[in-house]
């Protein structure tokens, strides 16, 4: 096979998974997450490796660019940041615990957790999801076809049709990219969330 055969099928596998973006259930992350901002609830992002970085993409473009084009600012954090508080809990504790502490300390009852977990199946993601769902936490996964232990726990489930860890991950940063821009662009507008219902249920 040439580099530019593999290429091609490379794209085509990507644009397949792409196809498979849930696109209700989607639309339900961006009305919690709308009401988290209502009500000034905390939103959390979590996940490690490639999913940490996205998680911290995801909260950089939720709290600056969607802030800044509603006016009002969105309270979220990636747990994923702080490299002090990380390495003291899992040098102290169990990494399994570097994101379940730190929910213990500003997890609230109202609040989101989400996270992205192409196995679905990591110890410390699925750990701080039961803490959530015993807590209070609204929960929201983005996993692979694998959905894993996090499709069972979460209250909403993203699930991309594939197996490839680029192609999820990429797919993953796709839903969150939608889920802010949703917001800088105006589709959803927090205050109007209510009436825009009200209007299709009409």
């Amino acid at each position: 096979m040439t580099t530019t055969n593999w290429i091609s099928e490379y794209i085509a596998a990507h644009k397949a998974a792409l196809e498979s973006l849930p696109v209700e259930e989607t639309e339900r992350v961006a009305h919690l997450l709308a009401e988290a901002h209502t009500q000034g609830k905390q939103i959390f992002a979590i996940g490690n490796g490639g999913s940490a970085a996205n998680a911290s993409h995801f909260i950089t473009d939720l709290g600056k660019g969607a802030s800044d084009s509603l006016g009002k600012r969105f309270r979220c954090l990636s747990l994923t940041d702080n490299v002090g508080w990380i390495t003291a809990i899992g040098n102290d504790y169990a990494y399994e615990d570097i994101f379940v502490r730190q929910l213990e300390n500003d997890g609230r009852e109202g609040d989101v957790l989400i996270a992205a977990s192409v196995s679905g199946n990591s110890p410390n993601v699925v750990k701080a999801f039961e803490w959530a769902a015993t807590n209070g936490l609204r929960t929201v996964a983005l996993v692979s076809a694998k959905g894993g232990k996090l499709a069972e726990i979460a209250e909403v489930v993203l699930r991309i049709d594939s197996t490839h860890y680029g192609r999820v991950e990429d797919c993953h940063m796709t839903i969150y990219h939608m889920l802010c821009y949703m917001f800088i662009e105006k589709a959803l507008v927090p205050g109007e969330m209510r009436n825009a219902q009200t209007e299709v249920s009409s």
